[in-house]
């Protein structure tokens, strides 16, 4: 299961020797496909119900009413992938999202109430195929005690930013350019589609957990303090996308260039991107728990000037700076994932990391969408601000549930203890050795 990596100590894992990892881009490049409409699928709903409602708080409650949805149901479709696989998952998640989203884009075009778009969201947004989870999980099947397993969580973040810089941007020019509806349409399709090359791709997908014996009962992810604690940092990642989301409309509306938003969006995520691009390029000398902390303060700082943006140039620059702060926590927060939970429950984690940002982009929607219809666009891009000093604070609080509690959690079952710790030098994660590790 494991492939083998060369652990030189001069060299640098990088995405290059990633890549060359047998099966790697069998997954790679149909979950690319799968995963490129979950950056779709917030703006497009925003964006049809406000030109079929002409109210941005009505858009933001069925979009969010979609994001809560996907939130509460992710989890319980990640436990599903970790006891049957995941193609068995996949494939009739991805035909019922088509179905849904094709519900809600019939119910707007014909001007259903907005009570009516909410329930026909809560399907849509409860199968949205959770295939960057099932990808996680197969760089960690396949790398387990490898030290390229941090890059590949900076690589996961880097794709999973790259759906956000051309999701948004190929949605909003759907929906201004073609058609309202446009944007859901296509995202429904690519969501098909692409869903079923991946579930396809059956070589690499981790086997499924086998029943506990003896009447044990198996841990849920949610049982481990650490993942409690990175769920709370991940709502506050999520309120400053759909904080950004609505509050970059509003703002694109009232400057009158609607189209602005695709654009403004776009060098947000970018940023996201490039600063993920960069974190997987450096073999860092502090400890991951240092790391989402520092990483945490610098997006606080940056989300909180947003609100003072009074031009197109300030505000893409205040918000690149925003996108370049958000990768450092997302790709920390999902490499712990590895350290503080089993490998048996670690899809379920992954998804409920996914599900707290979709949840922390719910309910930004809502407030953003409440705020920029009575007061404007400077006020939506409060919520970002007030989202992410909460859950630092909590974060600083709860700190030390983020520490392994013992390196047995992340070793292979197959595997003692003992065989990780050669004199060659292991990591803090037990991963081999890359670099010289200073703990926090």
């Amino acid at each position: 299961m494991t492939s083998a990596v060369t652990t030189d100590k001069s060299a640098r894992p990088g995405y290059g020797q990633l890549l060359r990892t047998p099966g790697a881009l069998g997954f790679v490049l149909p979950g690319f496909a799968a995963r490129l409409p979950f950056g779709m699928l917030t703006i497009s709903i925003l964006l049809l119900v406000q030109h079929t409602t002409g109210s941005y708080g009505s858009a933001g409650i069925v979009a969010a009413v979609t994001g809560i949805s996907m939130a509460l149901f992710a989890p319980v479709m990640g436990k599903l992938i970790d006891r049957r696989g995941q193609s068995a998952v996949l494939v009739p998640a991805a035909l019922t999202h088509a179905a849904a989203v094709s519900s809600l884009v019939a119910f707007a075009l014909l001007g259903a109430p907005v009570w009516a778009l909410a329930l026909a969201a809560v399907p849509a947004g409860a199968s949205v195929p959770q295939v960057g989870p099932m990808v996680r999980s197969r760089w960690a099947a396949r790398l387990e005690g490898s030290p390229l397993l941090p890059t590949a969580a900076a690589f996961e973040s880097v794709t999973d930013e790259f759906t956000f810089v051309v999701g948004p941007v190929l949605a909003t020019a759907l929906c201004t350019g073609v058609h309202p509806a446009a944007g859901l349409a296509t995202e429904a399709a690519l969501t098909l589609i692409g869903g079923l090359l991946f579930a396809a791709q059956r070589a690499t997908q981790p086997k499924p957990v086998a029943r506990p014996a003896h009447g044990e009962k198996h841990a849920s992810a949610l049982s481990f303090h650490g993942l409690r604690v990175l769920i709370v940092a991940f709502i506050g990642i999520g309120a400053v996308f759909g904080g950004m989301q609505v509050s970059l409309a509003a703002f694109s509306e009232e400057i009158g260039n609607p189209g602005a938003n695709g654009l403004l969006y776009g060098v947000f995520a970018a940023g996201n991107m490039i600063a993920g691009i960069a974190c997987g390029a450096v073999a860092w000398k502090i400890g991951p728990r240092r790391r989402l902390i520092l990483g945490y303060i610098g997006l606080t700082a940056a989300a909180s000037v947003l609100w003072a943006a009074d031009s197109m140039i300030l505000l893409g620059a205040l918000g690149l700076v925003v996108g370049l702060c958000i990768a450092p926590a997302l790709i920390t927060g999902y490499t712990m994932v590895e350290q503080l939970i089993p490998a048996t429950s670690r899809t379920e984690a992954f998804t409920w990391l996914t599900g707290a940002v979709a949840f922390g982009q719910a309910g930004a929607v809502t407030l953003a969408g409440r705020l920029t219809d009575a007061h404007g666009s400077s006020y939506g891009f409060l919520v970002p601000l007030v989202a992410t000093v909460l859950a630092l604070a909590i974060l600083l609080a709860l700190r030390a549930k983020l520490a392994p509690k013992a390196p047995s959690r992340i070793v292979s079952s197959s595997k003692p203890a003992a065989s990780k710790a050669p004199s060659t030098g292991v990591n803090e994660r037990g991963l081999g050795h890359r670099v010289p590790v200073t703990v926090d």
